[in-house]
């Protein structure tokens, strides 16, 4: 169990240190692509699969974000992965990182959906 909570914390820290490199302009374009896209995925309420299903609510989670974040790490230059993975070490000792954008993104999207959702049901029980 012990090792299970060290690759948890290693991945956090991985992941802080791929979002740091997604905002680095030495790395490639298409690596910072991905690169936020991993990230947003791993930190958004919003999954392939909803985690109430059994099983395959976590599975997609435990799937998608390590191999997302192992191909990041591929493709990132070693020098800017190196000082990354310390700013996120740092970051992360000081305390929990909080970006407030990210967290109105997120915010934003659920109140778009659920505003497409009242649109379409009215369009729906309206015929």
């Amino acid at each position: 169990m012990q090792s299970l909570k060290q690759v948890a914390r290693r991945l956090k820290k991985e992941t802080y240190a791929v979002y740091l490199a997604s905002t680095d302009q030495r790395v490639p374009w298409y690596a910072r692509i991905l690169a936020g896209l991993t990230v947003a995925y791993a930190f958004s309420p919003i999954d392939l699969i909803p985690d109430f299903i059994p099983i395959l609510g976590y599975l997609d989670d435990l799937i998608i974000v390590p191999v997302g974040i192992w191909l990041v790490l591929k493709m990132i230059p070693p020098q800017v992965l190196a000082e990354c993975r310390e700013k996120a070490a740092a970051q992360i000792e000081g305390g929990k990182p909080i970006n407030r954008a990210a967290t109105v993104v997120i915010i934003a999207i659920w109140i778009g959906l659920g505003i497409l959702a009242v649109i379409w049901l009215t369009r729906i029980f309206i015929r």
